[in-house]
């Protein structure tokens, strides 16, 4: 018989984590477990959470859910039927769970060069929204630490200062020696998202993540046909779980690129359909974790190092809380590594 239990633990920032969305100091995380009954010691462990102001499921009910799936599990010893894209972050927690469980319960999901230890995943450096000073700190950390993709926040200070910021990156480093990848998280208006690319887009610029805020589906169709900057898609997608209303959305917008983000999307399997969706479309994608602790980090950095795909991903949020589940990822020479020697220490969750 299928047994379950919850951990909640709040996982706290090292540094307030700053978006157009505002700032974050910590994070709440729900810790899904699964056993059989005839083997507890096989434990399987799924991660989900919500992010205010973007999650599709953050709204009332959340932990209750959570809960009930719990008790239901733990009453009829096998999983309840449920309606995928309801929850997302519980359907990625319980897919997550399921594929730990079925794999000896090692936080060995995949079987890769990757969890091997012998491929990296190569992935960018994140700046964060703060003061001027602050994310130039930030971007000398970064190029220290061997990134040659930077990924920047943008949309929450004052735009001549962000593109200051970006003047001083472009001054020092070409754009064959840096890549900049921009995230606006929806922070730029309609009518002045197009001004705004064009400025931005004299420094050399890769791409940049949701410019206006989703559900704005014909302005973001014409900023995708001629903004200078190619677009991502990434809060846009949120929400969005039949196959027809993802294959309407990708049609009418025709984005340059879109971010995938499991945790928030449904998912694995959900974030399959987007990619086969890319795929057919001539689309380009990439991955992104979505400030999970190192237990979701790791079941989605798995998950990336089966897909293939040669570009940088988003997976470099590991070392952002002081109270991580200590893991076997590393982040190294701008790539996230999986060190086998590493154990995992989860007396944090256990404890």
């Amino acid at each position: 018989m299928l047994k379950s239990r919850l951990y909640k633990h709040q996982l706290l920032f090292k540094q307030p984590a700053g978006t157009s969305r505002g700032v974050l100091h910590h994070k709440m995380a729900y810790y899904l477990m699964l056993n059989h009954s005839l083997n507890p010691e096989i434990i399987g462990i799924g991660e989900c959470g919500t992010i205010p102001g973007l999650s599709y499921d953050d709204k009332p009910g959340y932990e209750v859910r959570l809960n009930q799936l719990v008790n239901d599990i733990n009453k009829m010893g096998h999983l309840p039927a449920f309606t995928p894209g309801e929850w997302p972050s519980i359907d990625f927690a319980l897919e997550t769970a399921l594929l730990d469980l079925a794999s000896g319960g090692k936080r060995l999901l995949f079987d890769t060069s990757f969890t091997r230890g012998r491929e990296s995943i190569p992935i960018n450096g994140l700046i964060w929204m703060g003061d001027e000073n602050f994310m130039l700190t930030q971007l000398k950390q970064k190029l220290s630490q061997g990134f040659k993709v930077l990924k920047m926040k943008v949309g929450a200070l004052d735009f001549n200062t962000e593109l200051r910021i970006l003047r001083h990156i472009r001054t020092a480093f070409l754009a064959d020696q840096i890549t900049i990848r921009l995230d606006a998280n929806g922070a730029f208006k309609a009518d002045e998202a197009m001004g705004k690319l064009e400025k931005l887009a004299t420094f050399t610029i890769h791409s940049i993540e949701q410019p206006i805020r989703q559900g704005q589906v014909q302005h973001l169709a014409e900023l995708c046909r001629h903004s200078p900057i190619p677009i991502a898609l990434d809060e846009e997608l949120i929400g969005i779980n039949s196959l027809e209303d993802k294959t309407r959305l990708m049609d009418s917008i025709k984005p340059q690129y879109i971010i995938l983000k499991p945790g928030l999307l449904g998912g694995f399997a959900a974030s399959r359909e987007w990619i086969e969706l890319a795929r057919i479309r001539n689309i380009d994608w990439w991955v992104t974790s979505a400030l999970e602790s190192n237990i979701g980090l790791n079941a989605i950095a798995q998950w990336t190092a089966t897909l293939g795909n040669p570009m940088p991903q988003g997976l470099g949020t590991g070392s952002l809380y002081t109270n991580n589940p200590a893991s076997p990822l590393e982040v190294k020479n701008g790539a996230l590594h999986f060190n086998p020697d590493i154990p995992w220490d989860l007396n944090l969750i256990n404890g």
